[in-house]
């Protein structure tokens, strides 16, 4: 128990008296603005997405852009989110010209790549609701698109909320990665601490505990997400 002391006393030396507490302040906000922009971005993308992976197909648009979307799902959710970084930032942008900073280019992947799970779980939660509900619609005179985004989608979206929780999550732990193109979160935080004196126990420890107080929060806020909705699909 004494070397763990010793460690710990260490580590609360780089963490305070030299600043390491910064560098874990600028991941932890990187590791958040990825996480949630990367979902804000996907769920948009993969809103549109699966909207036009479920419009009828009797015309040649239609057919084109339900082509492109599955070779956009098909590679996103086909090659591992750390690839596609490095590809982004590393050979598209320079070859476009492009110049970005490495968390908005991670932004950007982040989102394209919940896009295309997003899109699936989407999907799957229009396909959820009733039929009825598109059929009310265009009874109402409303257009396809009208009808799903007033009426389909909504509901879809409360079908799914438990796995868009789940995306979250998943977003939140893969930031980790963001460290290949130069990003700073959480991991390359803490890994800088334990580098300052070659102890790294204690660090990682804690990186862990804030991933686990992270994912505990989100959970939470989801469960009373749904607790609200249940309460107001009740009082309808």
């Amino acid at each position: 128990m004494g070397n763990f002391e010793k460690k710990l006393d260490v580590f609360i030396d780089t963490f305070i008296n030299s600043g390491g507490y910064n560098k874990v302040l600028e991941g932890l906000q990187n590791t958040l603005l990825i996480a949630v922009l990367g979902l804000l971005i996907g769920i948009v993308i993969g809103t549109v997405i699966a909207a036009v992976r479920v419009f009828p197909k009797y015309k040649t648009l239609p057919k084109v852009l339900d082509a492109i979307c599955s070779f956009y799902v098909g590679f996103f959710r086909g090659t591992p989110i750390v690839v596609q970084l490095l590809v982004f930032y590393y050979v598209l942008l320079p070859l476009m010209g492009i110049k970005m900073t490495s968390v908005s280019v991670a932004i950007m992947v982040f989102g394209l790549n919940s896009g295309a799970y997003i899109s699936e779980v989407m999907r799957g939660g229009i396909l959820s609701v009733d039929p009825g509900q598109m059929e009310g619609g265009r009874a109402m005179g409303l257009s396809f698109t009208a009808t799903m985004m007033q009426i389909v989608i909504p509901q879809a979206i409360k079908n799914i909320l438990p796995t868009m929780g789940n995306e979250f999550i998943a977003l939140i732990k893969e930031t980790s990665v963001v460290s290949f193109v130069g990003a700073t979160d959480l991991y390359v935080a803490f890994n800088y601490i334990g580098s300052n004196n070659y102890e790294f126990m204690v660090p990682y420890i804690a990186m862990a505990l804030i991933y686990i107080v992270l994912v505990l929060i989100i959970t939470l806020l989801i469960k009373i997400m749904e607790r609200s909705l249940r309460k107001s699909d009740r009082s309808m």
